[in-house]
């Protein structure tokens, strides 16, 4: 009877220690991260970041892929997004993703990078919400902006997609599907992926 019991325990913790490695086990975690900041003359706000599920704070996990570092893979199932590192390892973000009706997936690179970018919204987003007619000719960069302090321009072979990774005020929308497509990030994390990833890099999203 023990010996049973002994083969259960040991059989529950092979499997959480195999799920650990499955879904990414923490190395680092950057919690502490999201405080105010000055940035290219704006006071970025803290983000309340114990309001934003832990494991949507940026992290850095255990990721095996066949990409090569330098790769960013958007995981819209589990709003993730994984900019990868040498050595099995990833740079982990929460993200917030397209509603019920803008969800997409495919191959991109990124063609532009923005410091607090202008946003222009798309003719058709214009017609759904007429009161964005006023930012036909764009939207100034600042606080308020919808694509926050960094915008990542996707494009492919057609050429601008229209969908970029971009940073967010809205914390809150962090693992939700708020969005017309585009792939949003805390303005700090976007900050980080900003500094990290280079023009021409392969964006997956899936």
């Amino acid at each position: 009877m023990r010996m049973k019991s002994f083969l259960a325990v040991a059989a529950v913790a092979m499997t959480t220690a195999l799920s650990g490695c499955i879904s990414g086990a923490p190395f680092s975690v950057f919690s502490s991260d999201y405080g105010s900041r000055r940035d290219a003359g704006y006071q970025l706000p803290s983000v309340p970041i114990y309001k934003v599920d832990r494991k949507y704070h940026r992290q850095i996990v255990r990721y095996d892929t066949g990409e090569k570092p330098g790769t960013v893979i958007v995981d819209t199932g589990d709003k993730f997004l994984y900019y990868v590192l040498p050595d099995g390892k990833a740079v982990r973000y929460g993200i917030g993703v397209g509603r019920e009706g803008f969800e997409w997936s495919g191959t991109a690179r990124i063609a532009l990078k923005r410091e607090w970018p202008t946003w222009t919204p798309p003719g058709a987003m214009i017609q759904r919400q007429p009161e964005l007619a006023k930012w036909r000719g764009g939207m100034p960069p600042g606080l308020t902006n919808p694509l926050g302090a960094r915008a990542l321009y996707l494009f492919n072979k057609g050429g601008d997609s229209g969908y970029r990774l971009h940073g967010t005020p809205e914390w809150f929308s962090i693992g939700k599907a708020m969005s017309s497509g585009c792939i949003r990030l805390m303005n700090q994390d976007i900050i980080d992926l900003y500094n990290r990833v280079e023009v021409g890099a392969k964006v997956i999203v899936k």
